[in-house]
């Protein structure tokens, strides 16, 4: 941490209607107390009910975003979220390796909540061969696990071992959300050699928007902050918990979460 001051960079898409994506992203330094930027990385039409469209900005223009902040910020921890094609992927990749950035959070977004496809099947690869090796953590959840993984995720030790196989493409930590199981949400998190499980009462709400950003958001937050990572973790998940539980509809569709009313337990 530079000084006093935690400073934290998103590079993800932005969403229109606040819940998800950047917006999501900067709040949740905020109630951090962390310094937030960003790089953007797609411009989405969308709102609580789904994505109507999508803009994504041309490759040398994230590049320049990329060149400003990072040769004048010095950032403690960043995330990258919504990266849609491979080439966009390779510019964040490079970019990042050029500056050394450190504490990288991963967070491979590739559909939305409302099931509409958020990465180019090429660009999987890319992030597998270029942006995870760069990557502290990364933070599937159980779909992304399986794509990643090339195996079936459907319970605990399944988890587990999509974990292993994904660290062995690169990140230091993997964390595998469990939203999606019965029962309660527990998140198992890989270092190597030990698993370490993160479990929560499933709080009962509607569908919810901007989970998976505000998490790994959460956790570069924590990093950002000087926590190790198993602490980042443990933090994160316990905001996520208490910000689901209240949660708010905004519109007519998904919930979203109450970023500004948790205060996560530093």
């Amino acid at each position: 941490m530079s000084g006093d001051l935690a400073r934290a960079l998103t590079i993800a898409g932005s969403d229109s209607g606040g819940g998800a994506g950047i917006q999501a992203d900067l709040k949740t330094f905020a109630a951090y107390g962390v310094y937030g930027a960003s790089v953007i990385t797609s411009v989405t039409a969308q709102n609580t009910v789904g994505v109507a469209g999508a803009h994504h900005l041309p490759p040398e223009f994230v590049a320049q975003q990329l060149e400003a902040v990072l040769a004048d910020i010095p950032f403690d921890a960043a995330k990258t979220g919504m990266l849609p094609n491979p080439e966009i992927t390779e510019v964040v990749a490079s970019k990042l390796r050029e500056y050394g950035v450190e504490n990288l959070v991963v967070d491979p977004v590739m559909i939305s909540t409302s099931g509409h496809r958020l990465m180019e099947e090429s660009g999987v690869k890319v992030v597998k061969e270029a942006l995870f090796p760069l990557a502290k953590v990364a933070t599937p959840n159980l779909r992304e696990a399986e794509v990643l993984s090339g195996i079936r995720v459907t319970s605990i030790e399944e988890m587990k071992d999509a974990a292993r196989r994904i660290r062995d493409l690169g990140p230091r930590f993997v964390l595998v959300k469990g939203g999606h199981l019965i029962g309660n949400a527990t998140d198992i998190l890989y270092d190597g050699e030990a698993f370490h499980q993160f479990s929560a009462a499933r709080v009962k709400a509607r569908p919810l928007h901007g989970t998976g950003c505000t998490l790994s958001a959460a956790i570069a937050a924590g990093l950002a902050l000087g926590r190790p990572v198993w602490e980042a973790v443990r933090i994160a998940k316990d905001y996520i918990s208490e910000a689901i539980g209240r949660s708010m509809r905004v519109g007519k569709g998904f919930e979203v979460l109450d970023h500004a009313g948790v205060r996560p337990r530093l």
